[in-house]
């Protein structure tokens, strides 16, 4: 039996310290473990001390330290380590900075007056002196750009090294080479590909920049899944469970398939919903694909839709949300003079039209009847009002169906359109033009925010169903009302093609359970209970605040407590707010506090700027961060409910801001901060499980 060897990103940061005539000697020693990794002799030995299996292999004077399992082996680091032995058992040497994991943390969240946020955590040890000094060679051994030696060379202690302006995994570099790791940690790091081993030894040289994830067996399975079936397939699961992550690996898979079958250059196309993730899956797969980046377009869909209509037209002018209320005051007056029907169906279309609000009404036009290329009357009667919590009779129906004349008439006389129109404007294009290109496949990640007219499209961009490749998850949907795919398009049938994932590999379990907690009533998908999870933690916390300025304080307090305790940069943060405007405010306040903070529009985002990142709840869909807050909620009203709104009105905005509460959660990897206002929170903001949120409530 041969072992697929994986590694850790400590063993590569350790390997590179390793003189080349050394490395040579340990990839030797990996065939070893390849052949068989279980202890034998003084040669292969198990390391207590640890709470997981782990092992290690001398090479001459270095030690390879692992662990395995079924047909897996996983290198953990490499280094000059000595045996030590306490009788008859061999114990590793302990770590020279161990870092408890959030001590300091749970010290500063503990309860508190409301009034009066947690002060910083006085450390026993404030300055912990790296057992290390960096040097030149040790920096230019690292593969470390010169132009970052004057931040590091000055380092001297652990807080030093913390607060230095590099990237982070510079900084995971220099930590696991100047101290002993914890390896009980660094178990829970990802799973790298080694592949060939003697591409190690070009990471060692600098001719290799990094390796890809290792995927686990659960989402191998679906990178290669149905792909010659006759069909699309569908993989499901909640945040965490690598959708995405198996989305990009699936355009590799693709592209390789299409090559096989005497495509040169195939043609794909990789779409999601927001800017922000674009921007971010963009970056993946140039890792990812290498040469075989020219072969993806990665892009909105609404890009797309933008796109085919410029190319086949004029530019068109776009409704922005004040446009469009200002088209809905206008018509409606002219819809009620002009109903229809008998007295008692003027009656009920007038009531009607006079009880729903503006912004439900134009949910309704925009993402229920232009949504789904509804062209009739009779199709809007008779169509399924999925998601949408106020029943509608037929009659009723032609109110709404009458008032969305008026508001299309008086958008076209001021040459405005919706997105909604452009969508479907650009369907027909792709419908019935016979010269628009397609692609060879179409990857669509996040589906569940898109309208089914925007997934009939994409569905149409593909040249074979059996390519086109989605994920989804309703319970994360945080813009659309739910849909069923088999009304969208013929083509979209996933039975016996839907696939479940069920690890989650980014979140704890501990704040993942109480994210799902908190979403209670409020999914649109029967919820997976047998998930499982690869991280634990510390509870996610709740907390209250007065004041801007203890909002500002305790934030503040939190990032720079996190960073320290997970040994990260402060660009491991992420705040999650409601809107711009609070977003840009908090940025000038903790800055004015000494935390380097900016705000970033979806469009903007810049994963590695030195800064904690602050972003809108809606922006942040599809990112992960180790350490999340979400705050900005004192003095504004959260959500915004329309003067007016009926009670099931105002239970399907809150059941929909609450998904998106949700995401907001599901973002944080490994600490989870939720700031509320003392007095009057939003009825979202209240009644977490006190079992499963550190609510920090005094005695």
């Amino acid at each position: 039996m041969s072992f697929e060897i994986i590694h850790k990103p400590t063993f590569t940061n350790q390997l590179l310290t390793i003189p080349k005539e050394r490395v040579v000697q340990v990839l030797e020693k990996i065939e070893v473990l390849r052949k068989d990794p279980s202890p034998h002799g003084t040669l292969k030995k198990k390391l207590h001390g640890y709470e997981g299996a782990v092992y290690r292999l001398r090479s001459g004077d270095y030690r390879i330290i692992y662990t395995y399992g079924d047909g897996w082996v996983s290198l953990l680091g490499v280094d000059s380590r000595k045996d030590v032995y306490r009788g008859t058992k061999l114990y590793a040497e302990e770590a020279t900075i161990d870092i408890k994991k959030v001590s300091d943390l749970e010290l500063l969240l503990l309860p508190q007056s409301p009034s009066h946020p947690a002060t910083p955590p006085a450390h026993s040890q404030p300055e912990d002196p790296l057992p290390k000094l960096p040097t030149e060679d040790l920096l230019t051994q690292l593969l470390i750009p010169t132009h970052y030696f004057p931040l590091l060379l000055p380092c001297q202690t652990l807080d030093d090294l913390l607060a230095a302006d590099i990237p982070s995994h510079l900084r995971d570099r220099l930590f696991d080479c100047l101290t002993n790791p914890n390896f009980d940690q660094v178990l829970h790091q990802p799973d790298l590909r080694t592949g060939d081993p003697n591409d190690l030894l070009r990471f060692k040289e600098g001719e290799l920049l990094g390796f890809l994830l290792h995927l686990n067996p659960e989402q191998e399975k679906f990178v290669t899944w149905s792909l010659k079936a006759s069909g699309p397939t569908l993989v499901k699961g909640s945040p965490g469970t690598g959708k995405s992550t198996i989305a990009l690996y699936r355009v590799r898979t693709l592209i390789e398939h299409l090559k096989t079958q005497g495509n040169p250059q195939p043609r794909i196309l990789f779409t999601t919903y927001t800017n922000a993730l674009v921007t971010f899956s963009r970056q993946l797969l140039d890792s990812l694909l290498g040469e075989d980046r020219t072969c993806v377009t990665v892009k909105t869909a609404d890009a797309i839709v933008y796109n085919l209509l410029t190319e086949n037209g004029p530019k068109p002018t776009i409704a922005n949300d004040a446009d469009l209320r200002k088209a809905l005051q206008k018509a409606l007056p002219t819809t009620i003079a002009t109903l229809d029907g008998n007295l008692l169906q003027q009656q009920a279309q007038r009531q009607i039209l006079q009880r729903l609000t503006p912004d439900y009404l134009l949910q309704e036009l925009n993402t229920l009847i232009d949504g789904r290329t509804l062209l009739t009357l009779e199709d809007y009667q008779a169509t399924p009002r999925t998601g949408r919590s106020i029943a509608l009779n037929k009659i009723q129906r032609q109110a709404i169906w009458h008032l969305r004349h008026h508001i299309l008439q008086n958008l076209k006389t001021n040459n405005l359109e919706t997105w909604s129109q452009l969508r479907n404007r650009a369907l027909t294009i792709v419908e019935s033009a016979p010269n628009v290109p397609k692609y060879d496949a179409v990857i669509i990640d996040e589906a569940q925010d898109l309208d089914p007219n925007i997934l009939r499209l994409l569905t149409t961009l593909c040249i074979a169903p059996n390519r086109l490749f989605v994920t989804a998850d309703a319970n994360q949907s945080i813009y659309g009302s739910g849909f069923r795919w088999q009304d969208i398009h013929t083509d979209l049938k996933f039975t016996g093609r839907t696939g479940i994932l069920r690890t989650n590999h980014r979140t704890t379990r501990e704040i993942s359970e109480a994210a799902h907690s908190y979403l209670s009533d409020s999914q649109l998908d029967p919820e997976i209970t047998d998930r499982d999870y690869i991280h634990t933690g510390p509870s996610p916390a709740v907390r209250s605040i007065a004041t801007h300025f203890d909002e500002a304080q305790l934030l503040t307090q939190f990032c720079k407590t996190a960073t320290r305790e997970f040994r990260l940069g402060i660009n491991a943060c992420a705040i999650l707010v409601p809107n711009e405007t609070i977003g840009k405010n908090l940025a000038g306040k903790l800055n004015s506090l000494g935390l380097p903070a900016q705000y970033m529009a979806s469009k903007d985002l810049n994963l590695n700027v030195p800064q904690v990142k602050i972003l809108t709840l809606k922006s942040a869909k599809g990112l992960e961060f180790p350490i999340v807050a979400i705050a900005g909620f004192l003095g504004t009203t959260y959500p915004k409910i329309p003067k007016g709104s009926s009670e099931a009105e105002i239970q399907e905005l809150l059941a929909r801001e609450r998904r998106t509460l949700f995401v907001g959660m599901t973002r944080a990897m490994r600490a989870l901060l939720i700031l509320t206002p003392t007095s009057k929170p939003s009825p979202l903001l209240q009644n977490f499980d006190n079992a499963l949120w550190n609510l920090g409530q005094p005695a």
